[in-house]
């Protein structure tokens, strides 16, 4: 079983979402400003990823612009900035696909297409 980290206002998440429920693809839905994801979490998914911190920062968000985190996030260490991203969801990038050998974030098409079928 998939997670599938969502806000279910956000178009992209409600695009991803029907692209799994037309593959029929089951997931563990779960909304990321009502439960964000915790520290321990972010660490075990940015490992499991493979990618670069930076791309777990929801970059095109206001929150992100508000904090003006482009400016402050080159200087604090990966410590500081995975303890930001885990006290406000709005900060992640998403949708969220979390499975046992990798993670997805943001939803392009072709990605999840190689990765879930």
């Amino acid at each position: 079983m998939i997670l599938f980290v969502e806000y279910p206002k956000c178009s992209t998440c409600q695009k991803a979402k029907k692209w799994l429920d037309e593959r029929k693809i089951s997931y563990e839905d779960r909304h990321i400003v009502e439960k964000n994801p915790t520290e321990e979490e972010l660490k075990t998914w940015i490992a499991r990823s493979g990618l670069p911190l930076k791309k777990f920062f929801n970059t095109s968000g206001m929150k992100y612009k508000e904090l003006n985190l482009k400016e402050k996030l080159p200087a604090m260490s990966e410590e500081e900035q995975i303890r930001l991203l885990a006290t406000d969801g709005m900060l992640v990038k998403r949708p969220l696909i979390v499975a046992d050998d990798y993670v997805l974030t943001g939803f392009r098409e072709k990605e999840w297409e190689d990765k879930l079928g």
